[in-house]
């Protein structure tokens, strides 16, 4: 087994986030009062919807976009967001005022077909709007998993076709990427490499996953994985750098003779990748090309 517990969401504990105050369908609350109903949809069904999003320098990084794929989804499941979109933006600069943040903080935005009046399936029963909750908190990437990279297992429970639950809709339903990372957890592993129905490598359980190999970055096609805004990002940067990449299907075989790999997510950014299935990548080291990219990044998100 592991001897540590590194992830692409490790962070080093900060006591400042007991004290933080919580939005709730428009009332700032204190951690502890910050409740939803046991009727709510997304405690209920996981019927709901979510977005991370980083803080630097007093800005939320790259909120359009993530706003875009938040109505998009919200759309998509047929559920109306009681808050416009310019109320939702002072919502989000509202609870980070309330908590004093402005920088190396991170924000869970959840947005659940709200309320049932009765507690079954049915979505005609959420008939008291919309909920909607944001968590800010003081969270910085962990620089000992930057440093030296975490550990992924490839896992039985692949990622599904789209005619099941599409990959792109960012809900609360997340029992697949769980199952799998549970899986890996017991392997000894960080994390979960998930394939497609197909053998083709499609995904990490919460971030998108990039192989470099002899100077080309590889990621999947967008046929199975989450849509994830940092993903897009990297792929841009590259372009705009004269960094070859390429989305593409691979098979574990290019994977365990990559030079380097890494996972993206908006917490993170880019988290390197050491070893796969107990095989190391590259020279077992975070590499030249993913700490080049993260100062790519870095510049973009803070700017």
């Amino acid at each position: 087994m592991s001897s540590h517990s590194f992830s692409a969401h490790s962070a080093d504990e900060d006591s400042r986030n007991e004290l933080i105050k919580i939005y709730v369908n428009g009332e700032l609350l204190p951690k502890h009062e910050a409740v939803v109903s046991v009727y709510d949809s997304g405690f209920m069904l996981g019927d709901g919807i979510w977005e991370g999003l980083r803080v630097y320098n007093g800005k939320i990084a790259f909120l359009d976009d993530h706003l875009d794929r938040l109505y998009a989804s919200a759309k998509v499941l047929d559920f109306k967001i009681d808050l416009t979109r310019e109320e939702m933006v002072s919502a989000l600069y509202d609870t980070l005022a309330a908590n004093e943040m402005t920088h190396d903080a991170h924000l869970r935005l959840m947005v659940t077909r709200g309320r049932k009046k009765h507690p079954f399936q049915d979505p005609r029963l959420s008939v008291f709007g919309s909920t909607t909750v944001i968590i800010a908190e003081h969270s910085k990437p962990s620089a000992v998993v930057l440093e030296n990279g975490m550990t992924l297992f490839t896992v039985h429970v692949v990622r599904g076709q789209p005619n099941s639950q599409d990959p792109k809709l960012n809900s609360h339903s997340k029992l697949n990427c769980i199952t799998a990372l549970t899986h890996a957890q017991k392997a000894g592993a960080d994390e979960a490499l998930m394939l497609d129905p197909h053998g083709f490598v499609a995904t990490c359980n919460s971030t998108n996953f990039f192989i470099v190999r002899n100077g080309e970055v590889w990621t999947s096609t967008p046929r199975y994985c989450m849509n994830g805004i940092t993903r897009q990002k990297v792929i841009d940067l590259c372009v705009q750098n004269d960094i070859p990449v390429y989305e593409k299907d691979f098979s574990l075989f290019e994977v365990y003779g990559a030079d380097e790999a890494f996972v993206t997510g908006t917490f993170g950014g880019q988290t390197p990748v050491v070893k796969i299935d107990g095989r190391e990548i590259g020279d077992g080291k975070p590499g030249p090309m993913v700490s080049r990219i993260r100062e790519l990044y870095k510049a973009l998100a803070t700017a």
